[in-house]
């Protein structure tokens, strides 16, 4: 009976060789996850579209009005070509680029109903105040009756910058490249800011 609980203890006692055991497959697994990233990573990098990487922005605030060979109007009949260098950009402290969509017509009105004014000269006012300007980013659609619709509010309210580039949502990170370009070739800002249309913003106004 005495040597029972020996017996017991030895039995149960944990080999000297498990922790070693789970220091390999913790490295192990951390190894494998590691390279798995770096496969997607590289997988990524490789299968991303080439001809964007170059690519100048087309951009226009207004109406979309071909000038010239890949220049276009931005409204009030400077061009934004393949330099967009050679004209003079605005200066403001900040360009706030607001994302919305063909399907977000009731967003932008709240925000028009609310913090940003509806009409283009208390837009301005509230711009020279602030230092800030404001302006709806959206892309283009085959479909004629949207853009129909869509050129009615740029011309009611003449508050957007239009993009060269398809609004689809599969291609939202080249619109964002295509936004801070474009802004960039329009506007000499401090700060360059992306928002969605879904925000509540209070410009300060001393």
């Amino acid at each position: 009976m005495p040597s029972s609980p020996k017996l017991f203890h030895a039995q149960n006692r944990p080999s000297p060789a498990s922790p070693r055991r789970s220091t390999v497959l913790i490295l192990a697994s951390c190894l494998l996850i590691g390279l798995a990233g770096f496969i997607f990573g590289l997988a990524a990098l490789l299968s991303a579209p080439q001809k964007c990487a170059n690519a100048e922005p087309r951009s226009i605030r207004v109406v979309w009005e071909r000038v010239g060979d890949g220049v276009v109007s931005d409204g009030d009949g400077a061009g934004i070509g393949v330099d967009p260098r050679r004209r003079r950009r605005q200066k403001v402290m900040g360009f706030v680029g607001i994302q919305t969509g063909f399907g977000s017509v009731g967003r932008r009105r709240s925000l028009r109903q609310t913090w940003m004014p509806s009409d283009p000269q208390s837009l301005q006012r509230l711009e020279e105040a602030t230092g800030l300007t404001f302006r709806f980013v959206i892309g283009k659609t085959n479909d004629k009756s949207k853009m129909l619709e869509l050129k009615k509010e740029v011309a009611e309210y003449d508050d957007f910058l239009l993009l060269d580039i398809e609004e689809e949502y599969s291609k939202l990170p080249y619109k964002t490249l295509a936004y801070f370009k474009a802004a960039y070739a329009l506007f000499d800002a401090d700060f360059y800011v992306k928002a969605d249309d879904d925000i509540y913003l209070r410009p300060a106004i001393s």
